[in-house]
């Protein structure tokens, strides 16, 4: 046993020495996490503001011009353009200068003051599916808000001067992400996407990389286990990962004011174990590949890809087909992204996904296993 825990220690000191000397190897691994913060914190963003506003007033009465105004008391939408005719519509769509453009018609504020229901027409620019749904979420709400004021002001006059309370009010409350920001949101996604970056790449392109050097046929004719190998191996990577784990949530709660309210310990936990599972896959890789090129690949598409895509880092599972949903349950990243947002954002503690710890698990035991197989078949 003794001997075997030598024999792991001497085979990860050797990967350390290799990085030490690999200055550009560390950097690259501490500046991925870095970057990738910083560029998805601030360029990924899936909030929607300042939406350029194009206004054909055909009223101009007060009535109208205190709708105009109802449009400009949020940061959603800047009312850039007023526009005298609505031929001019389809040139400030067409241009891209106006996303959305309102049209209010003739006669809106004297049927405002009789009560008259009055049609507007909103155009918008449906080439971003995105903002568009988003706009139309926004104009609903600012309408609402108008009607509501309408209502209240007309309410003495119906009454007759006779007091009149609301029964009912509606007050908004937003758990966990009160000022809905997307960061808060792709954070925990990103911890991941990097950790699958760091662990499955480097660790398939450091054992490939000695297939090419020769250097592995020493490791064939030592008395070191295909285990104790592995181990060796990934124990280098495993500390550099949580290094850079560490980094980006430093780096989130420095740039985003986005902190951890659950456990940190059990945080690390969560994120230890999802290393294991994509070490594995890294060294699973290795022993298929034979060149850098054919990992880097193998990598991206096996598990780079699908950590971007179907694990819902950005994009939701539940919108997806059907068929699509049931390949996301083979993706591990999917299960990890339930326990860290509910941890970080939540502040849920992780004995409410053991289904999720169990099946992360499972993943780092199966690809382990079979990477020893391999390497075994391969007389390592």
């Amino acid at each position: 046993m003794i001997k075997a825990i030598e024999r792991i220690a001497a085979i990860s000191k050797k990967e350390m020495r290799q990085l030490r000397r690999d200055i550009r190897s560390i950097a690259v691994l501490l500046f991925i996490p870095a970057s990738m913060l910083v560029l998805y914190g601030y360029a990924l963003n899936f909030d929607v503001k300042n939406i350029s506003l194009a206004i054909l007033d055909q009223d101009k009465t007060k009535q109208s011009r205190d709708l105009t105004t109802a449009f400009q008391q949020y940061d959603y939408f800047i009312a850039r353009y007023y526009l005298e005719s609505v031929k001019e519509i389809d040139s400030y769509l067409d241009r891209g200068r106006a996303t959305v453009c309102m049209v209010i018609p003739k006669g809106f504020g004297k049927n405002i003051i009789k009560g008259i229901e009055t049609p507007l027409q909103f155009i918008i620019d449906g080439t971003n599916a995105n903002t568009a749904q988003t706009s139309l979420g926004y104009i609903d709400a600012i309408i609402n808000s108008y009607q509501q004021k309408i209502i209240l002001s007309n309410i003495p006059r119906v009454l007759g001067g006779r007091s009149f309370r609301i029964p009912v009010s509606i007050e908004q409350r937003f758990m966990f992400n009160q000022d809905l920001k997307s960061v808060r949101f792709l954070l925990p996604g990103l911890i991941a996407f990097i950790l699958m970056i760091i662990a499955v790449l480097s660790t398939s392109l450091s054992v490939v990389r000695e297939k090419e050097l020769g250097t592995i046929e020493q490791i064939k004719v030592s008395p070191t286990s295909a285990v104790e190998w592995i181990i060796g191996k990934g124990i280098t990577y495993f500390i550099v990962s949580l290094i850079a784990s560490t980094l980006v949530l430093i780096m989130g709660w420095y740039l985003f004011d986005i902190t951890v309210k659950g456990s940190i310990f059990e945080l690390y936990i969560a994120i230890s174990l999802f290393l294991v599972g994509a070490l594995g896959m890294g060294l699973f890789i290795s022993t298929i590949a034979e060149t850098q090129q054919v990992a880097f690949m193998m990598a991206l598409l096996s598990s780079i890809l699908p950590t971007m895509i179907l694990s819902g880092f950005i994009f939701p599972i539940k919108s997806m087909p059907f068929a699509i949903q049931l390949v996301t349950y083979i993706v591990p990243a999917r299960y990890f992204l339930i326990i860290i947002r509910g941890i970080v954002l939540k502040g849920t503690s992780i004995s409410l996904y053991l289904d999720q710890v169990l099946y992360l698990g499972i993943f780092a035991f199966a690809v382990i296993l079979l990477s020893t197989i391999k390497m075994h078949k391969k007389g390592i």
